[in-house]
């Protein structure tokens, strides 16, 4: 086996930035309904959804799929794969037992197990003004929202003779990091509001700055009273928050139960966006006229490495597969009471195709390379990069392999 090292050129580091589209969309009528990307569950041969997880949710490295936790009531069920550590007096446990726990309720030796599939899905938080969290959730924002002032003055948190968020009814809408990466794309995010199956209401981030502004809509064209180009929140682009504050009127007819845990019928408002995210907390409400839609695109980066493996001219022709020798020649050893010596004059097959069955080719030497192996410093094999079809090497010939890795 010959082995090369690589080069000062040949090593490039690259950040590939690509733009992975979402989009969301909530139904609330007694059990709400969130779909993520027009995706519906998928029923499997032993379980209702397909990957144990519900609509609008994605499974963190897809465990579990298809799988039922009771291994014996159905059958060729096989059981959860379950995470699990065994307590020992390091204090390394899993993250979803409390500490209090870990030390009360388990001895050194036992076996604790997690759970799988992890998931995720965006949620919402509504924050009335005399709410007793209200201050303390509002008031860590603060910080973030002052920052982001100089995209926009609505990020204040404070505003003279305007607005006090802390004063303010908030609707604030988490999105996880696995569904945008490094951060949400400026000028992408869109959020619908559809009443009897008509876009309503609308808002875009069209100035790239943070202010979600109401664009369109049946409520747009009722004039500036219903929200027409005004600024109904603003995107927390790097953290994943959607914070609304808009409390305007939608419609001067149309009302329902948008409140979380409320049955009493409001005019639809931006601040009440999104009944049925929080399943918890809008269990209750039945709200069968609206639904609403969250689009947005990433801005995901990648770091790329790319090698450059070099087979030289003149090197790496020689094959120890037993096929490269002719058939029917001897491999064994001449061995004696002193010696070992191992056959050295073995002819090597001539594979050289030509033009004409019956008359054989000019012998050359030639391999063909299938695979190649990358190693770090210590000669610890790290990878292996293998070609869809052989490549031919011939004496004469250099070749170079372009292989990719994301990182």
């Amino acid at each position: 086996m010959s082995y090369f090292s690589f080069g000062q050129d040949d090593l490039i580091h690259n950040t590939l930035v690509s733009y992975p589209r979402s989009e969301f969309y909530i139904y609330q009528k007694r059990s709400g309904q969130i779909f993520y990307n027009n995706e519906t569950r998928l029923s499997g041969a032993f379980t209702s959804s397909v990957g144990n997880v519900p609509n609008g949710y994605i499974s963190l490295f897809e465990y579990n799929v298809d799988r039922t936790d009771q291994e014996t009531s159905i059958p060729g069920g096989t059981g959860f794969i379950k995470p699990y550590i065994v307590k020992s007096g390091d204090f390394v446990g899993i993250k979803s037992v409390i500490d209090q726990d870990w030390v009360s309720q388990y001895e050194n030796g036992d076996v604790v197990y997690g759970h799988y599939p992890l998931t995720a899905s965006i949620t919402k938080r509504f924050m009335q003004a005399q709410d007793a969290h209200h201050a303390i959730t509002a008031s860590s924002l603060q910080n973030t929202l002052n920052y982001y002032s100089y995209l926009s003055p609505h990020y204040q948190y404070k505003s003279t003779g305007k607005w006090n968020k802390n004063q303010q009814d908030i609707n604030l809408i988490d999105i996880p990091s696995i569904f945008y990466g490094s951060s949400i794309k400026k000028g992408t995010v869109e959020l619908n509001f559809f009443i009897s199956g008509s876009l309503f209401a609308q808002l875009k981030d069209v100035n790239k700055n943070g202010e979600l502004i109401q664009v369109s809509g049946a409520a747009n064209d009722l004039g500036a009273d219903y929200g027409s180009g005004a600024v109904a929140g603003v995107v927390l682009y790097n953290e994943g928050f959607i914070v609304l504050t808009g409390s305007w009127d939608l419609s001067n007819v149309h009302k329902e139960p948008y409140l979380p845990g409320s049955s009493t019928n409001f005019s639809p408002k931006w601040r009440l966006f999104g009944t049925g995210i929080d399943v918890r907390a809008d269990a209750n409400n039945d709200i069968p006229s609206s639904s609403f839609g969250i689009k947005f695109s990433g801005s995901n980066e990648t770091q790329v490495l790319t090698m450059f493996a070099h087979a030289p001219r003149g090197l790496l022709n020689h094959s120890n597969n037993p096929t490269y020798i002719q058939y029917s020649q001897s491999l064994d050893p001449l061995t004696g009471s002193q010696f070992y010596s191992e056959q050295s004059k073995l002819a090597i097959k001539n594979i050289v195709s030509g033009n004409f069955g019956d008359v054989p080719e000019d012998f050359q030497k030639q391999t063909y390379i299938s695979k190649i192996k990358i190693y770090d410093d210590e000669m610890n094999c790290i990878g292996i990069a293998k070609v869809a079809t052989p490549v031919k090497k011939v004496a004469n010939r250099d070749l170079t392999f372009k292989l990719k890795l994301d990182i």
